[in-house]
């Protein structure tokens, strides 16, 4: 079998302030889901962070394993441990960062979970958390950051209302290839994809800037960007379009890579539809996983095919899909490579798996539809 991916009181701004310094170092809290879909934001840390300087994960489930070796195959020197006495003692005596890291669907934590949190407080550890529920607004921890000289992040906290924008036109400033990464369905890596791409055209040469919509990918380090399930409906189009203009106007890049949220046709989700009316992308990847029958935490809702998505999209936007992303889970590697020649066969478009496959291919994928871009100097063999 392929190595399977997992999959993927402040308010992060759309603007270029800096978050934190990527040498604070932090542990990410993810008792019983680093291998299952809800441990996604830890996920995402193991795999890329600018924000922190990843120490451990905590997963008693796991323990003894290495993080990047559960999730890809590939060790990367992050040690999953059994508690939080084993995480601590990894940041070297420097007072560090605990970083919860599962998302589950109702964005709500438990009992045992709060328990955990105060516990790391009283260790001197601050928090960070991307939850729905503000853990800075509630007494009890208000009272442990207080007593124990330590801070809490609330990911998800949006601007005041006063402050939010609705949508203004403004993003037919940006004369750069908009791109966002969208999928078939809710935690199946689009947001690893956005930002292997990102890197991918980085490499070759072609400046690119990632816009996040998530909280993993705020928490992160992500520069620019919005907590985009936590925006009002009415201001949703705006926060995307001035995440994306701010992320224009600061780097001026030749890309500007938008990450995707749910799925368009999810019946429990619309930021899609926000992300596609606000960054009005020239051209949208969609992430797909063929293995997959029902959408994640829908058991009763099948899956939608690439077809009837990119359908959907295309009918929804003025836009296009310029290519497929497979994820590969429960996939071999003769299944996953049959999928990608069918896949390409039926829908008449590049197809890639980006953990998987040479990051060339991404690359490749956004210069056939940009020619523009291909007056790098670098070659696509990466």
């Amino acid at each position: 079998m392929i190595p399977q991916p997992v999959q993927d009181s402040n308010r992060t701004l759309a603007t270029s302030e800096a978050i934190s310094d990527r040498t604070t170092p932090a542990v990410v809290y993810c008792e019983g889901h680093f291998s299952g879909l809800d441990g996604k934001t830890a996920h995402g840390l193991v795999r890329s962070c600018d924000g922190y300087s990843i120490r451990a994960v905590i997963d008693s489930q796991c323990a003894g394993l290495d993080a990047g070796f559960v999730l890809d195959g590939i060790a990367n020197g992050i040690p999953i441990v059994a508690d939080l006495a084993a995480a601590t003692a990894l940041l070297g005596g420097s007072k560090g960062t605990l970083i919860y890291g599962m998302a589950p669907a109702s964005g709500l934590f438990s009992d045992e979970d709060r328990h955990m949190l105060l516990t790391a407080m009283a260790a001197g550890l601050n928090l960070v958390s991307g939850m729905r529920e503000f853990l800075g607004d509630e007494a009890a921890f208000q009272a442990a950051a207080q007593h124990h000289g330590v801070t809490i992040r609330d990911v998800r906290r949006p601007s005041a209302l006063k402050d939010l924008k609705l949508f203004s036109g403004s993003i037919s400033r940006v004369r750069c290839a908009r791109i966002a990464v969208l999928g078939t369905d809710g935690a199946i890596g689009k947001r690893t994809t956005a930002t292997l791409l990102v890197q991918a055209l980085r490499a070759h040469g072609i400046s690119a800037v990632l816009v996040s919509t998530g909280q993993t990918g705020l928490i992160q380090g992500g520069r620019f960007g919005v907590p985009l399930d936590a925006i009002p409906s009415q201001f949703g189009s705006g926060e995307v379009e001035a995440a994306v203009v701010a992320a224009y106007e600061a780097e001026c890049p030749q890309v500007i890579v938008i990450e995707g949220q749910g799925a368009l046709s999810h019946p429990a989700y619309l930021s899609s539809s926000f992300i596609l009316r606000g960054s009005q992308p020239q051209a949208v990847i969609l992430q797909h996983a063929p293995a997959r029958r029902c959408l994640s935490d829908f058991p009763f809702a099948p899956i939608p095919t690439p077809a009837s998505e990119i359908r959907l999209i295309e009918s929804f936007a003025p836009t296009r899909v310029i290519g497929l992303t497979i994820n590969h889970e429960g996939m071999n590697e003769a299944q996953l490579t049959a999928a990608i020649a069918l896949y390409e066969a039926e829908l008449s478009i590049p197809v890639t798996d980006a953990i998987s496959r040479p990051a060339a291919n991404l690359v490749a994928m956004v210069v056939r539809a940009f020619p523009e871009l291909s007056g790098v100097r670098k070659p696509l063999a990466l």
